[in-house]
Order: structure tokens, then C-alpha cells, then sequence
């Protein structure tokens, strides 16, 4: 069995990506994504391990069955959950489908959704009924294969919170090796 220490992060770019193209820099999930490097880079005790730096980059113009998507499972394969941005721009992309299917259907990773576009639990849940607010609900649909899949395993929904994050990737419940129930999980108001 692998190591599985890796926090695989996925979030809709148009493709193909380039890193370093200014336009991608601009694009709200990715801007998220870098937020947690950025959050890593200043703090070495926040808990954040990038699995995208494992391997060798992905983000360029080889072949999509002989290349790319091998390496997105060889990421996976070495994760312990994935964190997934889910905003209004998200699109079911091909590379996104991919990620999500087989982290959640082939490898069972707990899914960590972070929602740029929201800074504040009230802003994912009712906190009078204590259930996920139906805007976020409808997010879901941008990503099927994440709808029709979450309840494979862990999800918790969560807004674009540093302090959020960092307790969502320490808790046990969200590590494939030590997964809690297969429910929606949210941090109450």
C-alpha cells in the first residue's frame, strides 16, 4: 500500500491550462488553490501537503490518455483526501470529471469542498434548520459526476475560510485511512 499523505486539490481551469499564463491567474478556483500554497508557504505547520508537487507538471499539451490523466491518478493514488473548489464558474471539464471519479469512485478519498465565493458558515448553511443552503445545493450540478458521487464518501462543505480549512484537513474524519461516515459534513454556525 502507498503512502497516502498528499492533499490532491481540484478545480476547474479552462484547457488547456498553462501555469503561467496570466489568464489562468485570474480564474477564481485556481486563485483559491494558490491561496493554500500561499498559506503553506508562509506557515510550514499549516497542513496543507501539495500532491500536484509530486510528480512531474501535468499542466501542458501532452497526450490526454498516454500522459495527462495518468498522472492525475498517480497523484491520487498518493492522496489522503481531495479538496475541491466549487464556485459559480466551476465547469464539468474533462480533467475535472476525471479527478473526481476517481478519487471518490476508484480510490474513496473524503472530498474537502471549499466555496471561494463564501467567507462565512451562514453563507453555506441555515444555521436556525442546520442544513446546507439550497445556492450551494445547486452548485452541485455544475459538477454531476460530484453530485451523483459525494455519497461514496465524506464530503464536508465549507466556506473559503483559512482557519475552516486548516481543521478540515486535520480532522481524521476526512483522511481515506481513517474516513468517517459517508455523509455531508458542515461546521455548525
Amino acid at each position: 500500500m502507498s503512502y497516502k499523505n498528499g492533499n490532491y486539490s481540484a478545480f476547474y481551469v479552462s484547457e488547456p491550462f498553462n501555469e503561467n499564463n496570466l489568464r489562468a491567474h485570474t480564474t477564481k478556483d485556481f486563485l483559491s488553490y494558490n491561496l493554500l500554497r500561499a498559506w503553506k508557504g508562509a506557515d510550514s505547520a499549516f497542513p496543507f501537503i501539495d500532491s500536484h508537487d509530486k510528480n512531474y507538471n501535468v499542466r501542458d499539451g501532452s497526450d490526454w490518455e498516454t500522459t495527462l490523466k495518468p498522472r492525475l491518478h498517480e497523484r491520487l493514488n498518493n492522496s489522503k483526501n481531495m479538496i475541491l473548489f466549487l464556485s459559480s464558474i466551476t465547469k464539468n471539464s474533462r480533467a475535472l470529471r476525471e479527478e473526481i471519479d476517481f478519487g471518490i469512485n476508484t480510490n474513496g478519498l473524503p472530498v474537502i469542498v471549499v466555496y471561494p465565493e463564501y467567507s462565512y458558515k451562514s453563507d453555506i448553511i441555515n444555521c436556525e434548520s442546520n442544513n446546507i443552503k439550497q445556492k450551494i445545493i445547486d452548485l452541485w450540478d455544475n459538477l454531476p459526476i460530484f453530485r451523483d458521487s459525494m455519497d461514496k464518501v465524506p464530503t464536508i462543505h465549507i466556506p473559503n475560510k483559512k482557519e475552516l480549512i486548516k481543521k478540515a484537513l486535520e480532522d481524521t474524519d476526512f483522511m481515506v485511512n481513517t474516513k468517517g461516515s459517508s455523509i455531508k459534513y458542515f461546521y455548525k454556525c
